[in-house]
């Protein structure tokens, strides 16, 4: 199991690869701007969810005693130039989901999907796009 510690040393890894490469950020779109500028790291109950969620504006993740989220989440958040807020998940991209309660069933169902029911960990990511007005353009 992943320690913070071992999570902060992959993220400097990162960017020290980046420096390597002489890609230090700062001339045009670079792989070190492309790099998720939040990482959600914490223990259990420790409040990532909603961390999540104050970000994105709206109540989306699924919730419960224990080990809830038992897989990664890729969360992309873009920004529109107008119309109605909208998810869509990688695994379904053609399924707009406009109620953010379905949102949250997906979650859990596509969990339960990977992991089945017994409660286990994935290390396969869960990745979810969200589209709206009101938001801004960033993936953690």
């Amino acid at each position: 199991m992943a320690t913070m510690e071992s999570l902060i040393g992959l993220v400097n890894r990162i960017q020290r690869a980046c420096t390597v490469l002489g890609d230090h950020g700062g001339q045009g779109m670079s792989l070190w701007e492309a790099l998720p500028s939040v990482a959600v790291v914490g223990g259990q109950s420790s409040g990532k969810s909603s961390v999540l969620e104050s970000v994105v504006g709206r109540d989306f993740l699924p919730r419960g005693s224990g080990i809830v989220t038992r897989r990664p989440l890729v969360l992309q958040l873009h920004k529109t130039d107008g119309g109605q807020e909208y998810a869509e998940f990688l695994h379904a991209p053609k399924k707009r989901l406009t109620d953010f309660a379905a949102v949250r069933k997906e979650i859990a169902d596509e969990t339960d999907r990977i992991t089945g029911k017994s409660k286990q960990i994935s290390n396969v990511p869960i990745h979810l796009s969200i589209y709206s007005p009101n938001g801004m353009c960033i993936t953690f």
